[in-house]
């Protein structure tokens, strides 16, 4: 039913998973533990989901907490519970707060968790492509820092993501890239299609995060479109299936 980071399972007094897709009562294509409150699933059986994974991480499901992602570089601060209409339009969320649990949502996109146990900051990232271009992982770092973090001292663990030999792009994002940094051009190899490229998703948030000084950083190495374990919207896609389930990756402070 989840997954841990070695890295974040060595900080004292610090709860964290990486949710696989097992252990729900959804069905059908979000079969079973479908937390996206986003997805056309049956909302009685998101929030039971979402119940199960707050009680593995030892907290109320009023203190599961994720956001409405937009893929922006925007943080929130968690300092309290808010309920599921009060959700902040952002990426990624920080607290010092503990019995608070918060999450990142994700089918593909890279989910990135922080911790420094020193200062007992936690923070969770949604990073995909364009929230990692634009810089969340950067913002979510600098928001720990607001609230007494370190980053010399900050851990942080990639999860489950679609990994390059599964993510192929076109042209136009490679150009996205190689003209913010022509150093980007080392995330791309060529596909077998002609115009197209095979994008390294988690290469690019670990060069993100290890510029952002960073020196800990943990990759559970799992690719969600190649493993059945995992949700993967673009798999989905590919199957022509009218919708998919949402992961929720998370950590608390005990």
């Amino acid at each position: 039913m989840k997954l841990t980071s070695p890295l974040l399972a060595a900080v004292p007094g610090l709860r964290h998973a990486f949710f696989s897709r097992a252990g729900g009562v959804s069905g059908g294509i979000y079969a079973s533990l479908n937390g996206g409150v986003g997805s056309s699933d049956d909302p009685g059986h998101v929030a039971e989901n979402r119940r199960r994974m707050a009680a593995l991480l030892g907290v109320a499901p009023s203190h599961f907490l994720t956001a409405h992602q937009i893929h922006s570089p925007d943080v929130a601060v968690a300092s309290e519970p808010w309920t599921a209409d009060q959700r902040p339009r952002v990426d990624a969320i920080v607290t010092r707060t503990p019995g608070i649990a918060i999450g990142a949502t994700a089918a593909d996109c890279g989910p990135v968790l922080f911790a420094d146990g020193e200062a007992r900051v936690i923070g969770s990232a949604h990073a995909g492509w364009r929230g990692a271009l634009t810089g969340v992982l950067e913002a979510t770092i600098a928001a720990m820092e607001q609230l007494g973090a370190a980053r010399g001292r900050i851990k942080a663990a990639i999860g489950p993501l679609i990994r390059q030999r599964s993510y192929e792009v076109g042209q136009e994002f490679v150009d996205r890239f190689t003209q913010e940094d022509a150093a980007n051009a080392r995330f791309f190899v060529p596909s077998t299609r002609s115009g197209h490229a095979m994008f390294d998703l988690a290469g690019y948030i670990r060069m993100r995060l290890e510029g952002a000084g960073l020196a800990e950083i943990d990759d559970l190495a799992i690719c969600t479109y190649e493993d059945d374990r995992f949700f993967s919207y673009r798999r989905s896609v590919h199957r022509a299936e009218p919708d998919y389930g949402r992961h929720i990756h998370a950590l608390v402070l005990e």
